[in-house]
């Protein structure tokens, strides 16, 4: 078995503030080790069922978070950005067998985490896909749709979680925090290690092929930027067009070209 495990740090346990997130931040190294740890339990759920192989793309910020000591030796670890239209999903194939998300956050526009954001807070208010608020869990899982593997598992905050269902209701969640407001409240970082663990074993039993997402055949996306400049010149990307002084469009048939246009504007 060959799975693939995209990371951030926003819906890790017991997070709640922006500069717990930062590399360089003396606060944020607490929340690095436990991004680490719960993607190491999660390569240990894997591991429960045998898994051969896991890569791991660290996907938050700098891409430079997780320390690798704490994952299973079968593991490999993707740091940096490739730059190339995956993003946080950087070396997928459809080599794998199925897709685990790890810490992950509400999107922009919700309320379920107050970290809550899609791509880059600083940039966008939103992000929608056919109408509906995208998160990046969303997009990414999108993404392994894309090549045909499995979304089995995510962990993050409890509206995320719930959200995810949306997509297919086979998917095993295990939420670790819930906001309210500004605030959140999180379980014991040590039981959500545990849950994780045994919540990707679940998922990773029996019939994987029932985590399959169904791919939309048409994609309507819509950004909101903060700022109108920046919806501007995005507008001259070919195929969208800015449908106010803020918010572009752009419609396609092919995942793949949302993605690199995303990647370029």
């Amino acid at each position: 078995m060959k799975i693939y495990i995209s990371a951030d740090i926003e819906g890790t346990c017991g997070i709640v503030n922006w500069e717990e997130t930062n590399l360089n931040s003396s606060l944020g190294k607490y929340h690095q080790i436990q991004m680490s740890k719960e993607v190491g339990y999660a390569c240990e759920g894997a591991n429960d069922l045998n898994c051969d192989y896991i890569l791991v793309k660290d996907a938050h910020g700098s891409a430079r978070s997780i320390q690798h000591s704490y994952l299973p030796k079968n593991t490999e670890l993707l740091r940096g950005w490739a730059n190339n239209p995956h993003i946080m999903m950087a070396g997928i194939s459809n080599d794998f067998d199925a897709t685990l998300f790890i810490g992950y956050h509400s999107g922009g526009g919700k309320n379920g985490n107050p970290l809550a954001h899609t791509m880059n807070h600083s940039k966008y208010d939103y992000i929608k896909i056919n109408d509906t608020i995208a998160s990046e869990f969303t997009i990414n899982a999108y993404t392994s749709a894309y090549y045909n593997v499995p979304v089995a598992f995510l962990s993050g905050d409890e509206l995320l979680c719930k959200s995810a269902k949306d997509l297919n209701p086979n998917i095993v969640t295990v939420p670790v925090s819930k906001g309210i407001g500004n605030a959140s409240i999180s379980i014991h970082p040590d039981l959500a290690l545990e849950n994780i663990r045994i919540g990707v074993k679940e998922a990773l039993s029996g019939d994987i092929s029932r985590h399959l997402i169904k791919l939309p055949t048409v994609f309507v996306i819509e950004i909101k930027f903060k700022n109108h400049f920046d919806a501007y010149k995005a507008s001259f990307y070919p195929g969208c067009k800015l449908i106010n002084s803020s918010t572009i469009l752009f419609e396609t048939n092919n995942y793949y070209e949302f993605l690199r246009m995303f990647l370029f504007i």
